[in-house]
């Protein structure tokens, strides 16, 4: 077991934004982390992080996280290279005093090749693709040496060809034993990834993808959802959010 939460309540000072949550993550999991914003995904991930005191319940956490932020809300204009963002994952084990080493240098561009970057080790970050910024802001946290990974909404402003190498990215860090939690809009993807999380300021619904129910996305997502017609895993209709955005 990676981390385990019983009865969690997380929030800032002493007002609750996410209560209820009862979550596990192993070894090889990876879960879509589903709900709108403001539903407290950001929240529960900070919390995870260590940034945020639970309020109530219980947290057991036995391994490191490391967060993949939005590639959308970094800065593009700083000159500096692939193999620079992803050193700064050894930043966090590393003491003030203590600047990365020639070894930590050797450990981002792995991480770098293990993303299918390693030939965009020296281009400068803001020169890279949505696709590939992602890619490399996951590298980062593969060099935090992190267990558990923390992803927010990774798929957002990606073309459908980044979005699958991130796809397939994503599932070898699973199958690597790596647990993965993934903030996410899109229900159709939560289908495919087969466990979700369903938060609206109170943990809805947790299990595997037949939980997603409408009577759940409603309670999610407060009943502003539309119908649309796709066939996903044999299904004519698939009940999505209104706001869900494609990546």
């Amino acid at each position: 077991m990676l981390l385990a939460t019983a009865g969690l309540a997380c929030g800032y000072e002493a007002e609750p934004v996410l209560t209820g949550v009862d979550l596990e993550l192993r070894a090889g999991d990876q879960v879509a982390v589903l709900g709108p914003n403001g539903g407290g995904k950001t929240t529960l991930f900070r919390t995870l992080l260590g940034e945020l005191s639970p309020l109530d319940g219980a947290l057991e956490l036995h391994a490191r996280c490391a967060v993949v932020p939005q590639t959308e809300r970094s800065r593009l204009d700083f000159p500096v290279s692939a193999t620079d963002v992803a050193l700064m994952g050894a930043v966090s084990r590393l003491a003030w005093w203590r600047r990365p080493s020639r070894a930590d240098r050797r450990l981002a561009r792995a991480a770098l090749a293990l993303v299918g970057l390693a030939e965009h080790a020296d281009t400068t970050f803001g020169d890279l693709s949505g696709g590939q910024r992602q890619r490399v802001l996951v590298a980062r946290a593969l060099v935090q040496d992190a267990p558990i990974l923390l992803l927010d909404e990774p798929f957002t402003g990606l073309d459908a060809v980044s979005a699958d190498r991130l796809e397939a990215l994503l599932v070898s860090l699973t199958q690597e034993g790596r647990g993965l939690l993934i903030a996410t809009h899109d229900v159709a993807q939560a289908r495919q990834w087969g466990t979700v999380l369903c938060l609206n300021r109170r943990q809805i619904a947790f299990g595997r993808a037949d939980v997603l129910t409408r009577a759940v996305l409603e309670a999610t997502y407060g009943g502003e959802i539309v119908d649309i017609d796709c066939a996903v895993h044999g299904q004519d209709r698939a009940v999505l959010p209104a706001h869900h955005h494609e990546h």
